[in-house]
């Protein structure tokens, strides 16, 4: 699990080689990537730095992991958990943060705990008090965002808007695990502007929450935006995005996390 520091801009490694192959593909995806973020971000007058890029490796191997560590990227996000903790095991020399993305089941909760930073897909009240019990009995933090479900997709997980404020005033009880956020898995278009009108409900929502009360600090991140619109997810607000293909290359099974 990476140390608790936080980097600026593309979550770039103070300690990454600058030489070691630069002119890999894996590199220089993610030096594009970035000065993508950044356009985005300075085009509606936002701080590049407020966005964080999570690297989207599920499917590839630790070598490219690896090669996008050396490149400066010290977040990554994975979907399943067999495949995520061999990767979290193999990466302990390098110092990374790991976001769990995908659905989460309880009975795999005691397995996530200590390797994940962040779960991205809290959509129950039943997973939160879980994932609350278990990081305190190994004496652990962890941050949590809670997925909302905006398009009624019967094949995707989401809390429903309507018990956003529920789960948050568990949230607001619990010690070992903070809220932190939202995530949102829109409906794949290949047309980005069609996932707008998604991005700006969530960031609405969010702000709808705060006005009622909430504590500003649960719901300070909005992960949303993938590889094919995640500038426009910055436009509406995107603090975090998970980008995969645009950075590791096309996937042979179809990812629709990322």
């Amino acid at each position: 699990m990476a140390s608790s520091h936080e980097w600026a801009v593309g979550n770039e490694h103070p300690d990454a080689p600058t030489s070691l192959s630069s002119h890999h593909p894996i590199a220089r995806n993610l030096r594009d990537i970035r000065h993508r973020v950044g356009v985005a971000a300075r085009a509606v007058g936002r701080n590049p730095d407020d966005v964080r890029l999570i690297a989207v490796s599920k499917t590839f191997g630790f070598d490219q992991v690896r090669m996008a560590a050396h490149a400066g990227q010290t977040e990554f996000g994975e979907n399943r958990v067999q495949e995520a903790l061999r990767k979290c095991d193999e990466g302990n020399e390098l110092d990374l943060r790991w976001h769990l993305i995908g659905h989460l089941q309880t009975n795999k909760v005691r397995k996530v705990v200590q390797p994940f930073s962040w779960i991205h897909s809290v959509d129950r009240i039943e997973l939160l008090q879980r994932l609350e019990q278990v990081a305190t009995e190994q004496e652990t933090h962890l941050s949590l965002l809670i997925q909302v479900d905006l398009a009624g997709e019967t094949t995707k997980h989401g809390l429903q808007p309507s018990n956003l404020s529920r789960i948050l005033d568990v949230a607001a009880g619990c010690q070992a695990v903070r809220v932190r956020g939202l995530m949102l898995l829109p409906p794949f278009e290949e047309n980005p502007e069609q996932t707008r009108p998604y991005f700006r409900q969530l960031r609405e929502l969010r702000d709808e929450v705060v006005a009622s009360g909430v504590d500003r600090t649960m719901l300070q991140e909005l992960s949303m935006g993938m590889s094919h619109d995640f500038e426009t997810a910055i436009a509406e607000g995107a603090t975090m995005v998970r980008v995969g293909t645009a950075i590791f290359g096309t996937r042979t099974v179809p990812v629709s996390t990322v």
